[in-house]
């Protein structure tokens, strides 16, 4: 879900950048049909998305890493020990942009993640957490899945406004 909601907000912002997902666990399913409704019902098919697990390769690569929970940030922490600066899982990183507010024009995200990221804590992984873990809705009921849509569609929309809403592109 979290794929083609901020693929579409960047698309809004005019934001030529490719987002991609991948899981902890080797699953070329298809999406629940719960998620493809929750998705469907805001105007995104995610019919044709299949699950593909995360390699070391893929995180290495990536300018920046969001997991749901801090077991998905842990798990890429794990995998590419050097992917930790740009990992987070998204509601510490919308969480924390707020505090520091937007990426300026001419700052790389990098340097924006940097500023985000100040004060972090390896340890903070530790553990579950309310504030930091957007839960799983895998198996519930369609009303738990409606619930993580609507979570999951302010979140990306106030990450893609706190890393690429005052950048310009053409």
């Amino acid at each position: 879900m979290t794929e083609a909601l901020l693929s579409a907000r960047l698309a809004t912002l005019g934001v030529p950048i490719p987002v991609q997902s991948a899981g902890m666990t080797a699953a070329a399913a298809p999406p629940p049909p719960e998620a493809a409704a929750a998705l469907a019902a805001r105007g995104h098919d995610i019919s044709a998305h299949r699950g593909r697990t995360a390699r070391a390769a893929d995180l290495t690569g990536a300018d920046l890493i969001v997991g749901m929970t801090r077991e998905h940030v842990r798990h890429a922490v794990v995998l590419a020990p050097g992917a930790w600066p740009r990992t987070f899982t998204l509601k510490e990183l919308v969480r924390r942009g707020q505090q520091i507010g937007p990426r300026m024009p001419g700052e790389p995200l990098s340097g924006w993640l940097d500023r985000a990221g100040h004060g972090r804590d390896h340890r903070d992984l530790l553990g579950r957490s309310a504030a930091d873990d957007i839960a799983d809705p895998y198996g519930g009921p369609a009303h738990e899945y409606e619930l993580t849509a609507d979570l999951l569609d302010q979140l990306t929309g106030d990450l893609a406004d706190l890393c690429w809403g005052l950048i310009p592109y053409g």
